[in-house]
């Protein structure tokens, strides 16, 4: 399920949102204060597919939260308002948007800028190895051909890759993939791993892209030639 934070301080268009979007694989949730929603990034960033910003927040400068996030995380923005102000667009979009929708804007239009944009990021961030994450479809590609993972394996393999050059730990892994508890007991970590390699064509006695870190977790290689 793709996973978006909101910072939006009307509680009852996040209510409406929110049932909205799930009814498409979205799980929305909203913070009406910036500070607890640049908390929450703060804590696990990770943890979310991309941000709906409202630049006419109450007590923050829209703006310059959008310029905040896009300078420290990895997170497709999509900035909404009531504004209007072309200046403003322009500025958002220059400091690191990814897109812009004014409101009142359709529920379902929105849902097709969320995916578009979460493909388009995808679409950029991949590199020399050849992979392709589609969020919407939750589906990887290599070298152009789809790839038969798991709910799991792509949960997995979505979150080494996303974080290629860090070392995740087991724990994280545990903490964040939903569909684990639909593997038997006995499919642990490693055993994901394990399979994911053989379906990416990865050697596990001299890996390419997924590297085991002893008694900590594992990482996607950054290029490191």
């Amino acid at each position: 399920m793709t996973k978006v934070i909101m910072i939006e301080d009307d509680k009852e268009i996040a209510g409406l949102l929110r049932e909205y979007l799930y009814k498409f694989n979205i799980d929305l949730i909203n913070f009406e204060n910036a500070n607890e929603g640049l908390n929450a990034l703060k804590e696990d960033a990770n943890s979310f597919d991309l941000l709906i910003l409202d630049l006419t927040l109450p007590e923050a400068d829209g703006l310059e939260i959008c310029k905040l996030v896009s300078q420290k995380y990895r997170l497709p923005i999509i900035i909404s308002s009531a504004r209007g102000d072309y200046s403003d667009i322009v500025t958002g979009l220059e400091i690191g948007a990814d897109d812009y929708v004014a409101k009142p804007y359709n529920p379902r239009e929105l849902v097709a800028r969320i995916r578009a944009v979460i493909r388009r990021k995808a679409l950029a961030n991949n590199d020399d190895y050849g992979f392709e994450i589609d969020e919407s479809k939750m589906l990887v590609k290599k070298d152009g051909k789809a790839l038969d993972l798991t709910s799991a394996e792509y949960e997995l393999f979505s979150i080494l890759y996303k974080n290629r050059g860090n070392v995740i730990t087991r724990d994280y892994i545990l903490e964040n993939i939903k569909t684990m508890s639909y593997e038997s007991i006995d499919r642990t970590v490693d055993v994901l791993i394990g399979r994911i390699r053989k379906k990416i064509g990865d050697d596990p006695r001299n890996p390419k892209y997924i590297k085991s870190i002893r008694g900590y977790g594992y990482k996607f290689y950054e290029d490191e030639n």
